[in-house]
């Protein structure tokens, strides 16, 4: 009989931490579609609003005109998504207005335009000003490569907004081998400069 509500006790416990593992990891999914619940998307459009709630009748609150422009899904409704934007601003957008594509905004507290690396801890290619919109190529932990009009190069991803802090995107198996490459080329270029 001992045995018997041993069993019967574990079993409880597993059915109950099923429950509880269910809930948790449904809690951060989105109902419609099933992805991650905050994302980033950006948008498709030059010409997008942001309504007050999930419906063409409810009225617009903000007009977007900038194609690329990233936001943060943070809600599911049906044809509809709950967006935010680096200023905070919160509303609800048709889910054709937006895409997958991962766009950034570049930003930095005092002002000063950012640095842009030919790899990590390598040589500065050039400098992009905050407010500018950049494509994440890749992301690794602390870095992204970014890209605008024909100009690409790594920056730190605490200048950016759009995507999360630890977030990776897109790193392939031969990235060290692209990363010492550009190690190396650097370090030969900087003997030859030395010399």
């Amino acid at each position: 009989m001992l045995l018997y509500k041993n069993i019967n006790m574990k079993f409880k416990i597993v059915f109950i931490s099923m429950i509880i593992f269910c809930q948790v990891s449904n809690a951060n999914v989105g109902k419609e579609t099933g992805l991650e619940i905050p994302r980033y998307v950006s948008l498709k459009s030059d010409d997008a609003n942001i309504r007050v709630g999930p419906s063409k009748n409810y009225p617009i609150e903000i007009k977007y005109v900038k194609r690329n422009y990233p936001l943060k899904v943070l809600e599911e409704y049906e044809e509809w998504r709950k967006v935010e934007d680096f200023n905070n601003n919160i509303g609800w957008i048709h889910k054709s207005l937006i895409s997958g594509i991962r766009t950034g905004i570049v930003l930095s507290n005092d002002s000063k335009n950012i640095k842009l690396f030919n790899t990590l801890g390598g040589n500065v290619i050039g400098e992009i000003g905050s407010g500018n919109i950049v494509f994440l190529e890749k992301c690794k932990i602390d870095w992204c490569l970014v890209s605008s009009g024909n100009f690409k190069g790594w920056m730190d991803k605490k200048y950016i907004w759009g995507v999360k802090e630890k977030e990776i995107i897109k790193i392939s198996i031969f990235q060290r081998l692209e990363d010492l490459y550009w190690k190396s080329v650097n370090s030969l270029n900087k003997i030859q400069k030395g010399i």
